[in-house]
């Protein structure tokens, strides 16, 4: 039997207490997104999704409105910050210049990354770095602020291709490395995007579509290796592409380049990233018998059997059980009949300093690896977007709160005019608050990580009903939708923003209610 430390034990019983700290840009393993074409989903879906992983974004969403604009109005463009000036560590936004505004702009909803707008246009996120030579502070344009871009002006991928191009050419990328996937009712894309190098304005980017029948998924690596411009139906790219790695001698000829070793490579040595992929094609085509210790993997594959939702919600909650780099494989005690067993007590989403105490590489994770749930995942999302419904109807974000392995994703559609209050109030900035959803979710979390093989039980008791009730209904709900469209489309989006509502209020409620019944029910076994 493995004994425990005191030292051990308050690590078990305490993960929130420890978060690190990191100059902007340096976040190693923050975000996770699986792409889908629409041949290789069950139902005919063009799917994007996002796992936003960050101890500081925003914790609060809500639906902003298409508007119209008057002639002259500028949109306002902002730096990103570390502050800690609040209840909790969080982003501030100085602005730093900006832009023309639109003349109309469509509505959107806006998670702390934008995730979907009402023409069925989805985005995901991922940060890779890059090289730090890269990254100019002389652009106005970060990710957060492309996002919002793209879905306020576009209204399909490839146009947010051409306005992405457009507006760093002129305006400037100022962030890190980062990979958009950005889907529409037909297709879907990973959009990499570096910055021009120091002291210039502009970007380097390059997109390389998902085929059809296939699916992709990004880490925090840059993964889009050889392009061929000559097919403007699978890649797209900024006319400086091949320049500064030419001019670099990063790579030595256009016919070597190849984009993640030219501008990420040490991207492509991480585990933490290349572990995720693997386990993503695995979980989706296991019969291709992929090399977990390869360094690169196709761009995409084609899974075994079209992918369901369900499947997509295993994928991200997934911690690498059952395998070999289940890193709390080893942390076992034995049972009332001599098994030897996984503790109850042994904690998939440690924090960095309980990775300490086991001696794991570098606080980060088992041979410095990560798992596709995290403690720290803010919200996620899986977007369908489905070109045989009307946009309204169509457009669907899947959104949880906190780590998807103690959540649910309720339904928010693209046609949805708002969602309940416990949603869009704030929980980092003046700290804990029974008023917001996400703190619902990140008590609940934080509780079931303390006896994770016991508790987990409890929860995944009700939220696994309570997810296929809302997979088996949905069918049942658009196509009632669908009638009230074809009587009145503001009907419909009544209809819809209801049902998001009532659903949102129910899982907020639920986890408030869980969290209670595990203190009662687990007291003194923590």
């Amino acid at each position: 039997m493995v004994k425990i430390s005191l030292t051990l034990c308050f690590a078990f019983l305490f993960p929130f207490l420890s978060v690190p700290s990191f100059s902007q840009g340096s976040w190693p393993d923050e975000c996770t997104t699986v792409t889908a074409g629409r041949m290789a989903t069950a139902d005919g879906s063009v799917i994007t999704s996002h796992t936003d992983d960050s101890h500081r974004t925003r914790s609060w969403m809500d639906i902003v409105p298409e508007k119209d604009h008057a002639t002259g109005t500028t949109m306002p463009m902002f730096k990103r910050s570390y502050c800690d000036t609040t209840a909790m560590p969080s982003y501030s936004h100085v602005e730093i210049g900006r832009i023309p505004q639109a003349k109309h702009t469509h509505g959107y909803i806006n998670t702390a990354y934008p995730c979907m707008n009402q023409y069925q246009v989805g985005i995901g996120e991922s940060t890779f770095g890059g090289r730090s030579s890269l990254q100019s502070d002389e652009g106005l344009i970060d990710c957060q602020r492309l996002c919002l871009l793209i879905l306020e002006r576009c209204k399909t991928a490839r146009q947010a291709l051409r306005m992405t191009d457009k507006l760093t050419r002129e305006y400037g990328w100022n962030d890190a490395g980062e990979c958009l996937t950005i889907s529409d009712k037909n297709e879907v894309w990973h959009l990499e995007i570096v910055g021009p190098g120091k002291g210039k304005t502009g970007a380097i980017w390059v997109a390389q579509r998902v085929p059809d029948e296939h699916i992709s998924v990004n880490a925090n690596a840059s993964r889009i290796r050889h392009i061929d411009l000559s097919d403007p139906d699978y890649f797209m790219a900024s006319a400086n592409v091949y320049d500064m790695a030419l001019d670099s001698g990063w790579s030595d000829s256009k016919e070597d380049f190849e984009f993640c070793y030219a501008y990420a490579p040490k991207s492509r040595t991480s585990m933490a990233a290349r572990r995720r992929e693997w386990r993503v094609f695995d979980m989706a085509a296991p019969s291709l018998g992929l090399d977990p210790n390869a360094e690169n993997y196709p761009f995409s594959i084609k899974p075994d059997d079209p992918v369901t939702m369900d499947k997509l919600v295993t994928i991200f909650q997934d911690y690498y059980e059952g395998t070999p780099f289940n890193f709390i494989k080893n942390i076992t005690v034995t049972d009332e009949n001599g098994k030897t067993v996984i503790s109850p007590l042994a904690n998939p989403f440690m924090p960095y300093d309980m990775n300490k105490v086991f001696d794991i590489n570098g606080g980060w994770g088992w041979r410095g690896e990560r798992t596709i749930a995290r403690w720290y995942t803010m919200y996620a999302t899986i977007i369908q977007s489905r070109n045989w419904l009307p946009d309204e109807i169509g457009g669907l974000v899947w959104l949880a709160l906190d780590n998807v392995a103690t959540s649910i994703y309720i339904p928010v559609y693209a046609g949805a005019t708002d969602l309940p209050e416990a949603y869009k109030t704030p929980g980092r900035t003046k700290g804990y608050t029974h008023e917001s959803a996400w703190w619902a979710f990140n008590r609940l979390s934080t509780l079931t990580a303390q006896r994770w093989g016991d508790m987990r039980k409890d929860v995944n008791g009700v939220w696994s009903v309570w997810q296929k009730e809302l997979f088996d209904d949905q069918k049942a709900i658009e196509q009632k939708a669908l009638e009230l469209y074809r009587e009145d489309p503001q009907r419909a989006r009544s209809f819809l923003t209801k049902y998001t509502g009532k659903w949102g209020q129910k899982v907020v409620e639920k986890a408030w209610i869980l969290g209670d019944h595990l203190w009662t029910k687990y007291d003194e076994q923590f």
